[in-house]
């Protein structure tokens, strides 16, 4: 059956929900997603839900109802929310949302018709249950927090370090800066849209020349709307919303949009001097301000505090619109109650679209659980409207299937290492380990090195992780502390050995993840958990001894980079059969130094983060920057793109490691993906046929087996002896391509054609891949790709991944073994605090 709130087209659907043995959804405000009508959830709470009806949002209205075009644009088309056919379908989806809010007796708070058609309100659980018997009702679905990454860590970067934009080939004369005509014009004409914790305005980051009132170029105010003409012959119309520390001249020629939404979150403890928070676009978190500058910062911004570093953005002539929908909670000692309320983001993406963004980021975390959540249906709409989406994979790696922001029409990504300042471990035994630092002093610190647990006060709570009053300073002063990573925030377990009169810190992860680095209170190198061992050991022999010092001195080989985090999501996904591979590529993701929120009466400040939410917006940004130069290349065309021209992330030894799993299609290249040779493309009616075919309910398309989307990677979650896969490509330029296989042991891959030959751009061929298991292990995912590559042409790669199962097991819709209707999970996010 379709998931109820999945109404892609005029035709009414049934009413469905979750499976009646579904997981709960965590941190709900109200209870789980109410079931099917006629099999109503006893247990309804009051709340705040989002309440969904049927007829579909102007993003992907194809007509049916007497009186009203269709609203959907063609492939390569944006909407145009001013057009008089999207506004005349607006007013009958509000006046539809009217009639059944007034007959209820609810009032709503947030109305959605852009990508979602829905209202939301305050319900008690009578009143969510009756709706689930309004045949105008789709699904009533309680309103869920998700999380976005925060990995706040300190000041800036040392003098000549390079930068993510450095290090990804776009700065410099020979740069992909340079081929488009410089920093200036790097995604002019674009419009990024950042779906976070809103901006610090001021930031020398986001600078930009005051709005004028003349239309032109330059963005301009039309009374109280900041209109700006596009590349593409569109115009974005958009809002600055004023509010607390956030004054209409807050936008700029930089800044053209800020909207801020927290009726779904609730406000009423904003404005309590000790919450950092603002019932405004003002950014209070950080979060929001990183992700944007990441994405679409200005070029060239001098850094000067506390050393000299120069940032830029990935498309820094890009235009900026906020749009806050993530709020620091009412606990300024905890970040359990940060979040993002699902009814604030709708009607955030809503108003993105309906402004006329060209790219979304979104750097929040959703369950690993499904490709149709509320959200996950929004971006549908937004990429039938012509809006690229990216989004962080998760922050739940190493561990597998993990990868979240699973739905085809985004763009999902993995964080990657980048050359990073760096310090070492030098122990009186000899041994010697490279780690993250920009707090060792030139002149390096030597001292006793000792255990946070064998140093500790009595009764201490698990003092090995260094945690506030853990520490004897009896036992403590004059040392170097070893403190393992996790639950105390990093920066507050070098404060608590300086508390305890230690001179020094080596933080050490319990299992791989980042190296991070931080503004510590004494001189800390932070290694990984290949470390652990070794340094436990000699900390524990009584007198160990240790020299911090300044810079990779241990004679081998810079760390080798890209490699995939340690925390990054990994797939396979399990889901809607498991025929997706995902994350979709990868990005630099650890140690990204951006634009941070603003100490009071500073004039910007840049911090370090990490986490896939920072690899996200580099992705936003290369989509913009794509656009930038093809204004009216589809979702498809710049997702293509990105994911062909990708190369392999390397291990910790510098070898290549092709783990589709963890890198996707691999890590993106700016030199290469403007020039791409092959392109897999896909619209609307392909994702409606691909719901379809995942069993997710009659769209009245005809169905595809999600294997053959036609997606740039390929997937088969239950290869049953042998299956024949399609693909359509198109060319970008003429040329001959021959098809290589590589990777997929125990599977034969035979491809058809193996040649493509292409006369002019534009060209189409279909290709057939038949894949027949041969002795790979049954229920073992399997991985490699598929290379199209010839003399003069780019090459371009595809993910493969297929998981062999006996013949007599059919493969699973909803990821669960069983076939039936698909579980909409809720998007729970995952935070990842600087720990």
């Amino acid at each position: 059956m379709l998931p109820a709130a999945l109404v892609l087209s005029g035709a009414a659907v049934p009413a469905a929900g979750l499976d009646d043995d579904a997981e709960p959804p965590h941190d709900a405000v109200g209870t789980s997603a109410a079931g099917a009508a006629g099999d109503q959830d006893p247990d309804l709470g009051d709340g705040r839900y989002v309440v969904v009806l049927r007829d579909p949002a102007a993003a992907t209205y194809d007509g049916g109802i007497a009186g009203l075009r269709a609203t959907a644009v063609p492939e390569g088309a944006r909407l145009r929310a001013s057009s008089p056919d999207v506004q005349a379908y607006d007013r009958y989806l509000t006046g539809r949302q009217e009639d059944v809010a007034r007959d209820l007796g609810v009032e709503a708070f947030a109305s959605y018709t852009t990508t979602t058609n829905g209202f939301a309100a305050e319900l008690t659980g009578e009143q969510a249950a009756a709706l689930l018997t309004d045949p105008r009702v789709a699904d009533v679905v309680p309103n869920e927090i998700l999380h976005v990454a925060d990995e706040a860590a300190g000041a800036a970067g040392a003098s000549g370090m390079a930068t993510s934009t450095d290090y990804l080939g776009l700065s410099g004369d020979d740069g992909v800066w340079a081929s488009v005509g410089g920093p200036d014009e790097a995604g002019a004409g674009t419009v990024v849209g950042v779906v976070d914790t809103g901006i610090a305005p001021e930031n020398p980051s986001f600078a930009g020349e005051p709005l004028g009132t003349d239309p032109g170029d330059e963005p301009y105010l039309d009374g109280d709307t900041v209109t700006y003409e596009r590349s593409d012959g569109g115009t974005f119309t958009g809002r600055c919303t004023t509010g607390a520390q956030f004054d209409a001249d807050a936008c700029s020629t930089k800044v053209i949009g800020a909207r801020y939404y927290v009726d779904g979150f609730g406000a009423d403890f904003i404005g309590d001097e000790s919450v950092a928070e603002y019932l405004s676009p003002r950014d209070g978190a950080g979060h929001g301000s990183h992700t944007a500058s990441t994405a679409a910062g200005n070029a060239g911004v001098e850094v000067t505090s506390p050393v000299p570093a120069v940032v830029s953005g990935v498309a820094p002539a890009a235009r900026i619109a906020v749009y806050k929908a993530c709020w620091s909670g009412p606990d300024p000692a905890s970040t359990d109650d940060d979040g993002c309320a699902t009814a604030d983001l709708l009607a955030a993406i809503d108003d993105a679209v309906a402004d006329g963004v060209d790219v979304l980021n979104y750097s929040i975390g959703g369950a690993p659980g499904s490709t149709f959540s509320l959200t996950d249906q929004a971006f549908l709409a937004a990429s039938a409207a012509g809006v690229f989406v990216a989004a962080a994979g998760g922050n739940s790696g190493p561990d597998e299937s993990t990868v979240d922001n699973l739905a085809p029409w985004i763009t999902t990504v993995a964080a990657t290492t980048y050359p990073s300042s760096e310090a070492t471990v030098r122990t009186g035994s000899g041994d010697a380990f490279v780690g993250a630092s920009v707090t060792v002093p030139e002149g390096g610190v030597t001292g006793p090195l000792v255990d946070a647990a064998d140093v500790a006060l009595a009764g201490a709570d698990e003092p090995e992780l260094c945690g506030p009053g853990t520490l004897d300073p009896r036992r403590t002063a004059g040392a170097v502390v070893l403190c393992r990573r996790g639950t105390v925030d990093r920066v507050a377990k070098s404060a608590e050995v300086a508390r305890a009169g230690g001179i020094g810190m080596v933080l050490v992860n319990p299992e791989p993840s980042s190296l991070d680095l931080d503004a510590h209170s004494v001189p800390t190198v932070h290694v990984d958990s290949s470390a652990l061992a070794a340094l436990s050991e000699y900390a524990a022999t009584g007198d160990a001894t240790v020299t911090l010092e300044d810079g990779n001195t241990t004679g081998q080989e810079t760390t080798p980079v890209p490699q995939v985090a340690g925390f990054s999501s990994r797939g396979p996904v399990t889901v809607d059969g498991g025929d997706l591979v995902k994350p979709d590529v990868a990005a630099p993701g650890v140690n990204v130094l951006a634009a941070g929120a603003n100490p009071a009466g500073a004039p910007g400040a840049h911090v370090f983060m990490s986490g896939t939410s920072m690899a996200s917006p580099h992705v936003a940004g290369l989509a913009a920057l794509y656009l930038g130069e093809r204004p009216t290349a589809s979702v498809a065309e710049v997702k293509s793109a990105l994911m062909t021209s990708a190369v392999d992330t390397v291990g910790p030894d510098g070898a290549p490691q092709p783990d589709p799993a963890a890198q996707g299609n691999g890590q993106v290249v700016p030199a290469s993906y403007l020039r791409p040779g092959l392109l897999y493309l896909a619209g609307l009616d392909d994702w409606k046929a691909y719901v379809q075919g995942s069993g997710a309910g009659d769209l009245g398309v005809t169905p595809v087996d999600p294997s053959d989307l036609n997606l740039p990677s390929v997937g088969i979650g239950g290869l049953a002896g042998t299956q024949s896969v399609t693909r359509t490509v198109t060319a970008a330029q003429a040329g001959t391509w021959t098809a290589e296989v590589s990777g997929l042991a125990g599977v034969d891959v035979a491809v058809e054609p193996s040649s493509l030959v292409f006369g002019s751009a534009g060209e189409q061929q279909d290709v057939t891949l038949t894949i027949a298991r041969r002795d790979a292990a049954l229920g073992d995912q399997v991985t490699g790709y598929l290379t199209w590559s010839g003399d003069g042409v780019p090459a371009v790669r595809s993910a493969l991944a297929v998981r062999p199962v006996a013949l007599d097991v059919p493969p699973a819709v909803d990821g669960s073994g069983t076939t039936g209707s698909v579980e909409i999970a809720a998007n729970v996010g995952r935070r990842r605090t600087s720990r």
